[in-house]
């Protein structure tokens, strides 16, 4: 069986793939096809490479924010769970970062067309990527404070 390390770095590449890696052929086949049918149906190719050339306001109106808003969550479970499954996240509460970058990309998909940083609209791929960050962080938070607290109560 591969590494969580390694299952979690195929999960980045591809949802889907880290479950490929632990032997999860149905569930990393069910990713894969959800993960091909939400890039599809949003655009988000398109929108990718779009904003990589700096044309962001039409990156914006390329995207299909209703499929778009599934991807994190879809994205984050199946890094979770691949990295998990390979035997990663054994302390309390390991699932919280996960979530929480998951809800914080999916916050910063919805605002992703207003909001401005330093005059720079950021757009569909660079505003949730960047809230991936504060999502770890307060994910690891909590994931420390209600570990602590279990261990005082």
């Amino acid at each position: 069986m591969a590494s969580p390390k390694e299952t979690l770095l195929w999960s980045i590449a591809l949802p889907g793939f880290g479950q490929f890696l632990n032997g999860r052929l149905v569930k990393g086949i069910v990713l894969l096809i959800l993960e091909f049918v939400i890039n599809v149906q949003g655009n988000f190719n398109e929108i990718i490479r779009l904003s990589f050339l700096g044309e962001t306001e039409h990156a914006i109106e390329q995207a299909n924010y209703q499929w778009l808003m599934f991807y994190p969550c879809l994205y984050f479970y199946a890094m979770w769970d691949a990295w998990k499954d390979a035997g990663g996240g054994k302390e309390r509460c390991s699932f919280l970062p996960f979530v929480m970058s998951a809800y914080f990309v999916t916050v910063g998909c919805i605002y992703s067309s207003q909001v401005r940083l330093f005059g720079v609209l950021l757009g569909p791929v660079w505003l949730p990527i960047l809230c991936v960050i504060p999502g770890v962080f307060i994910g690891l938070v909590l994931q420390k404070l209600l570990t602590e607290r279990s261990r005082i109560a």
